[in-house]
C-alpha cells in the first residue's frame, strides 16, 4: 500500500528519532480544518500543525496568493535588493501589531526569529543577560533553548549560554504563591524584580515572555501580571519581548495575544500563524531598537522569502475581513464552557483553561493531589486519533490535551471533537 512504502521510507530514511513516534497517518490532502489520509480517511484537526494553519489548511486566497508570488519571483535575498511582498508585509504588520512596534526582520522559523529578538535587545541595550520564565519554551536552537525554562526540552543539549535567570510562572494551577490570581500576578511580578537584584548582575536586556504558554501547557497569565511586570521592566530600562510565535496570529481571540493584558512590547516575534503554513518568521520592533544592528551583525538568507510574504499578507487580510480572531473568541469560550461543564465530575479532569482556540485541559491522578497524569494524556489523545479527531499533547509535564483547531473549524465539527475528548477521557479513566 501507498501509505505502508511512505511508512517504510520514514523509517529507513527520515531522521525521526527526536520523537516519541509518529501518528500513524499518512497525510494525503488537507481543507479547512478537516486532514484526509492516504486512505481516504477524514481527521477533525484540533491541533492545526501545532498552532500554525489558524486559517485554516489551503485557504483559497492565502493559496491564490502565493500562487501568483510563485509566477513572478521565488527568491531574491531580501536583504541584499528591494522586494515588494517584503516591503508590503512589513507595512502591513506595523499596522496591525501594538503600539509603537514598526520595524520588521524576517526569517524563517520561531526560533531564529527568537534568536534576532535576543541580539538585537542585546544591540540595543548593551547589556548581555536576560530573564525568562520556568516552563517557557522559546525555540530549539542554543540561544532559544538557553531562555526555555523547560528540562525536557533542554535534555542533553547542554551547556546552555550562560546569563539567564528564571522567574516563576504566573500559573496559578500550580503555582507556589497560591492559586488566587490576584495573589498570583502580584507576588510573581515581584519576583522578577528579585531576579533582576538577586539572581543577575544588573546587566539584563530584556525579560522574554509567551503572553500565552503553548508548550508550558497552555498557561493563561492572570491580567494583571504583565502590566505589574512591565513597570518593574521600565523601571530598570529592561526591554520585554513579546513571544507571540504560538500564541499570536488570532490563536488566542484577539491579532496578537499581548493585546489582551494592555502592555506595549518592546519586541513581538511571530512566526507560526502569520502565513498559514508558510515558513516565515517576523520580529518587529520599535525603529529605534530594530535599527540598533550594525552592518554584517545579523542576516537571514531566506528571510522574507516572497512566496512566504505574499501569502502572509493574504492572511492578515484574512484574519480581519472574516474576524477570525473574533470567531476564535466567541466559539473558544464556547468550547471551554462545554470542557468545563461536562468534566465537572471528572475527578481526573484538574482543570480546564485557555483564551480563544489556545485551550487546554490539565489531567492529573486526582484533583485533590494534582499530581500529573502524562499516561493518561497519551491515551486519550490515541483515543481521539482512533475517531477521527487529532489533539496534542504538552505542558512541562506531559499531561496537558492541547485544543488548538484552526480558527475556520466548523462549529458542528468542534461539537464532535469536544465530545470525542471528553469520550477519551472517560473511557481511558474506566479502562484503568
Amino acid at each position: 500500500m501507498m501509505g505502508t512504502d511512505t511508512r517504510e521510507k520514514y523509517a529507513r530514511y527520515v531522521n525521526t528519532s527526536f520523537t516519541a513516534g509518529l501518528e500513524p497517518i499518512v497525510y494525503d490532502r488537507a481543507e479547512g480544518a478537516n486532514v484526509y489520509a492516504e486512505d481516504g480517511r477524514r481527521y477533525i484537526d484540533c491541533f492545526s500543525g501545532i498552532s500554525v494553519v489558524n486559517a485554516g489548511h489551503g485557504h483559497p486566497k492565502v493559496r491564490e496568493a502565493a500562487k501568483v508570488q510563485i509566477d513572478r519571483l521565488i527568491h531574491a535575498s531580501s536583504y541584499s535588493y528591494y522586494v515588494q511582498p517584503v516591503a508590503d508585509l512589513a507595512e502591513r504588520l506595523a499596522a496591525v501589531t501594538p503600539g509603537r512596534l514598526q520595524k520588521t526582520f524576517f526569517a524563517n522559523s520561531g526560533a531564529e526569529g527568537i534568536e534576532a529578538a535576543l541580539r538585537m535587545a542585546k544591540a540595543f541595550t548593551g547589556r548581555h543577560e536576560f530573564i525568562a520564565l520556568e516552563r517557557s519554551f522559546h525555540g530549539r536552537s542554543a540561544g532559544t533553548l538557553s531562555v526555555t525554562g523547560n528540562m525536557s526540552r533542554k535534555t542533553r543539549g547542554g551547556p546552555y549560554l550562560s546569563g539567564v535567570a528564571f522567574a516563576p510562572t504566573p500559573y496559578p494551577y500550580r503555582s507556589r504563591f497560591g492559586s488566587d490570581p490576584e495573589t498570583v500576578a502580584e507576588q510573581a511580578a515581584a519576583a522578577v524584580e528579585d531576579v533582576i537584584r538577586y539572581h543577575t548582575s544588573g546587566d539584563v536586556a530584556a525579560f522574554i515572555a509567551e503572553p500565552v504558554m503553548g508548550e508550558g501547557g497552555i498557561i493563561v497569565p492572570p491580567r494583571s501580571y504583565l502590566p505589574r511586570v512591565k513597570e518593574i521592566l521600565d523601571r530598570y530600562g529592561v526591554l520585554l519581548i513579546a513571544d507571540e510565535v504560538q500564541c499570536g496570529f488570532g490563536r488566542t481571540g484577539k491579532l496578537f495575544a499581548v493585546e489582551h493584558f494592555g502592555v506595549e512590547p518592546d519586541i513581538l516575534v511571530s512566526a507560526k500563524g502569520i502565513a498559514d503554513g508558510f515558513p516565515l518568521s517576523a520580529t518587529i520592533a520599535r525603529p529605534e531598537v530594530a535599527d540598533a544592528f550594525r552592518p554584517g551583525e545579523h542576516l537571514s538568507t531566506f528571510g522574507g522569502n516572497p512566496v512566504s510574504c505574499a501569502a502572509a499578507i493574504a492572511n492578515v487580510d484574512v484574519m480581519l475581513s472574516e474576524d477570525l480572531p473574533g470567531r476564535a473568541a466567541r466559539l473558544g469560550e464556547q468550547a471551554m464552557s462545554t470542557l468545563r461543564s461536562q468534566a465537572r465530575d471528572l475527578e481526573s479532569v484538574g482543570e480546564v483553561r485557555g483564551l480563544g482556540f489556545m485551550i487546554g485541559v490539565e489531567l492529573v491522578k486526582s484533583r485533590a493531589t494534582k499530581q500529573p497524569d502524562a499516561a493518561l494524556a497519551r491515551a486519550v489523545r490515541d483515543f481521539c486519533r482512533e475517531r477521527g479527531v487529532l489533539i496534542g499533547v504538552g505542558g512541562a509535564d506531559g499531561n496537558v490535551l492541547r485544543l488548538q483547531p484552526p480558527l475556520v473549524i466548523e462549529e458542528q465539527d468542534l461539537e464532535e471533537a469536544l465530545s470525542v475528548v471528553l469520550d477519551g477521557v472517560r473511557a481511558q479513566v474506566a479502562a484503568v
